[in-house]
């Protein structure tokens, strides 16, 4: 898992490599510089287009003035600083790279106020201004300049993050700091990269590497964590010789309704791919000829409004809800396999059936995984108008009732029983279409049926989910979920042959 670290913690990373590399903080500072025009020149070639680059007096502004040194010395003649003059206080490196800049060729103007820069003429601008650290949104001079750089709609490049831009912490819905085409980060992304609203502020954003200490940033304590690739070739376990069905688990997927019967196949579908021994789907007995003619392989318990479980225990994985409806007698079932106290899987109507009844949230088994989306993590435990907050919730909540919150979204955040939050970096907007929630429960059934943690099914599934989406949206503008569900297994086969 890569660590994902505070604005604080960065800069103590930045502190402990200057000391231990050892390195001296100006050429630390060269080498984020160097990293950032690597990318943008990659995005950026045309070196006859006109480059802005607005510079505050700190270390994000001494960024800038490096980047200016090094755009001019890599064809780009028609360079100019605008150095940000509302405040006394500058950093020594900021003081030293101001100087090299006022040796060399390119062109600088001082802003003493805002109106300084209604002069501003270029194809693209490069925020230098502030950076990271900002706890409270921006006022006077820096707003009123920020405004009007938005106002100029260029192609705006960050230096690490967005003027105005909080890297960690509640964003506010009124933010009015720069609006980014991108931003290049050092190092590490911002946590905050991972939530819905920072699209305010960045339309994408890209890391470089500036060698700070790994093995420091690794070692912090941290809330946030990044899941990698080899995270999940670590999780994942080869099949063994004269294994057998009954080594991969049963797995009984309770999901369908009269109309809704694509749910539950998809979800026995992408368990099936998950690789569980046995798959039986509890669905209406007008789901049996659609279920035989398309899953052969899954068994089937007719589903009527007197169903009940019987010996829960005997089914290594229990998900239930995809497509279900919330009738009464749906809710009576939800009950009864909460009152066994069975770990399960809990989706979709099963999860808007607990919103209607709370009594029974507090009495859902240890290693339970529910997998809400929004609206469904605020029909449970309360509405939330910002994501940073709904996140602290699910944590409190996962830590609380001793269960994985797999709360979904664009970045899927994985919360855990011991308060770390794991970010699922797989996925994409391909993806938007019906019926991938019901593919990413009957991945996790799957999982769990093999007797991988709850913590490692939720892992796992997310992850492959996401990345056999990303591999189908290399061919095509939307994916389905049914080509998800069947792409299940190449992606862990895929995973397992590296």
């Amino acid at each position: 898992m890569r660590t994902l670290l505070t604005s604080a913690q960065m800069r103590s990373a930045d502190q402990f490599t200057i000391v231990n590399k050892p390195i001296a903080s100006i050429d630390l500072m060269e080498k984020a510089a160097r990293a950032f025009v690597q990318t943008f020149l990659r995005d950026e070639f045309d070196t006859n287009k006109s480059v802005a680059i607005i510079c505050g007096k700190g270390n994000n502004g001494g960024d800038g003035l490096a980047i200016a040194h090094l755009l001019l010395t890599n064809g780009y003649e028609n360079i100019k600083v605008y150095i940000v003059n509302f405040s006394k206080k500058e950093s020594n490196d900021f003081a030293i790279n101001l100087q090299r800049i006022e040796e060399s060729r390119c062109k600088k103007t001082v802003i003493n106020q805002p109106s300084d820069l209604k002069s501003l003429k270029a194809d693209l601008i490069i925020d230098a201004i502030l950076g990271s650290g900002l706890n409270k949104a921006l006022t006077g001079d820096f707003e009123e300049l920020v405004q009007f750089i938005n106002k100029q709609q260029k192609k705006v490049y960050a230096v690490d993050v967005p003027t105005g831009f909080f890297a960690e912490g509640k964003l506010p819905k009124d933010y009015n700091g720069i609006k980014a085409y991108k931003t290049i980060s050092f190092q590490r992304p911002k946590i905050n990269f991972f939530f819905p609203e920072s699209t305010m502020a960045t339309e994408k954003y890209e890391v470089v590497d500036i060698d700070l200490d790994e093995a420091f940033i690794q070692k912090q304590e941290a809330d946030f964590y990044l899941v990698e690739e080899n995270d999940i070739e670590k999780i994942l376990q080869p099949r063994k010789l004269f294994s057998h069905k009954g080594t991969y688990g049963h797995a009984l997927i309770i999901a369908g309704n009269s109309n809704t019967m694509g749910a539950a196949l998809l979800s026995s579908m992408a368990c099936l791919h998950a690789g569980a021994g046995l798959t039986t789907v509890c669905i209406p007995q007008g789901g049996l000829t659609a279920l035989n003619a398309t899953l052969p392989e899954v068994m089937a318990l007719p589903r009527d409004e007197y169903t009940r479980i019987e010996n829960p225990k005997k089914y290594q994985a229990i998900a239930i809800g995809p497509g279900l409806g919330t009738e009464a007698e749906n809710e009576k079932l939800l009950e009864s396999l909460i009152m066994a106290n069975q770990a399960m899987i809990i989706d979709a109507d099963a999860l808007n059936i607990l919103g209607e009844r709370p009594d029974l949230i507090d009495k859902i088994a240890t290693n339970s995984i529910i997998t809400p989306h929004m609206k469904e993590f605020d029909r449970l435990f309360g509405e939330h108008d910002n994501w940073w907050d709904r996140v602290q919730t699910a944590t409190e909540q996962a830590k609380k009732q001793k269960i994985v919150i797999v709360l979904k979204n664009q970045y899927t955040f994985v919360c855990l029983p011991t308060g770390k939050v794991l970010i699922n970096p797989t996925g994409n907007p391909a993806m938007a279409q019906g019926g991938m929630g019901d593919v990413l429960t009957g991945i996790i059934a799957g999982f769990v049926a093999q007797r991988y943690s709850a913590t490692d099914a939720a892992i796992l599934a997310c992850y492959i989910h996401g990345k056999a989406g990303d591999h189908l949206a290399h061919e095509q503008f939307v994916v389905t979920a049914s080509q998800v569900a069947a792409r299940i297994s190449k992606e862990i086969k895929a995973l397992m042959s590296k």
